[in-house]
């Protein structure tokens, strides 16, 4: 009877560590890229998102950092934010100058932000695509405005609205879903500076991504507060990227919500980057936020005097 019970005790005891074992399998993140469908990786960036700000040639050793972790064919690229939403929550400050006094809810800066940076990445081979936080301004304005100013630097491959803000205000902070003749529109806007531009459509909720209107559209994710590594996989693949398959899908990691994940890998932005694509059928793009950006690449932390 004992050696029975012994027996059994052992059983359960091979059966717990098995189990153990694999549930610490099951949270880990890939280390090899089994597919090379990365095609940008690198950073987003914003005026408020880092501090300081780094100067170009940081950025530009940053983003080849980050290129460099995933397969030949992937380009050092930037979600690239030149246009913010205001103190106001109305309007869209964009960060070089403009006649402010002929549009509606639209102001900026006095000087320009970002003309020193394209024109640095113009000679490095990072590829950016610019970006605005609309609020209650005229996207279509903002598109004129914007690649009027910058559509002349080779750097520049696209533009991109982050829906979470667009029409947005205190009466309505959820903002408007972006429908299919807005999307068409914006898109034959873009692309009557370049042909080769892509739009990109930004939210974490695919609801308020155009109904139907695809076109050659980037469907940028920036969901974050992850449970663990099955949500985040199960979020971005399923609910997004294979909704939008074919089309070209984006995201944004790195978030201090999700810190308790990324935190514990060897190499967070390489893991989680991988991760995203080896689970992916189409090409992606893998940019880590600039909240944690000096975290996970000390080289953009501003020396110490």
């Amino acid at each position: 009877m004992e050696k029975i019970l012994l027996s059994g005790v052992l059983l359960l005891s091979l059966f717990a560590v098995t189990c153990n074992k694999n549930q610490k399998e099951t949270g880990k993140f890939d280390k090899e890229q089994k597919k090379n469908n990365v095609v940008y990786a690198g950073a987003r960036s914003s005026s408020y998102g880092i501090k300081p700000f780094p100067q170009p040639e940081k950025w530009v050793t940053g983003m080849r950092k980050i290129n460099n972790y995933f397969k030949a064919g992937s380009t050092p690229s930037a979600l690239w934010i030149v246009g913010v939403m205001g103190n106001k929550r109305k309007n869209c400050r964009l960060e070089f100058p403009v006649d402010t006094g002929k549009y509606q809810n639209i102001s900026c800066m006095d000087y320009d932000k970002h003309e020193k940076y394209l024109s640095h990445f113009d000679t490095t081979g990072v590829k950016v695509y610019l970006q605005v936080e609309s609020a209650m301004a005229n996207v279509d304005t903002l598109i004129k405005l914007v690649l009027d100013r910058y559509s002349h630097h080779p750097s520049v491959i696209g533009f991109g609205v982050d829906a979470e803000w667009y029409r947005w205000s205190e009466e309505d902070d959820w903002g408007q879903k972006i429908n299919d003749s807005s999307a068409r529109r914006w898109e034959k806007h873009i692309k009557s500076y370049n042909n080769t531009y892509q739009m990109f459509l930004k939210h974490w909720d695919r609801k308020w991504m155009p109904e139907n209107y695809r076109g050659e559209i980037i469907f940028v994710s920036d969901s974050q507060m992850f449970e663990d590594k099955e949500h985040m996989i199960t979020e971005f693949t399923n609910y997004w990227g294979e909704y939008f398959y074919p089309n070209k899908v984006f995201y944004q990691i790195g978030y201090p919500k999700d810190r308790k994940y990324w935190n514990t890998l060897d190499n967070p932005v390489k893991e989680w980057g991988v991760t995203l694509a080896n689970n992916h059928k189409q090409d992606i793009g893998i940019f880590w936020v600039d909240f944690t950006l000096q975290e996970t690449l000390p080289v953009l932390k501003k020396a110490k005097k």
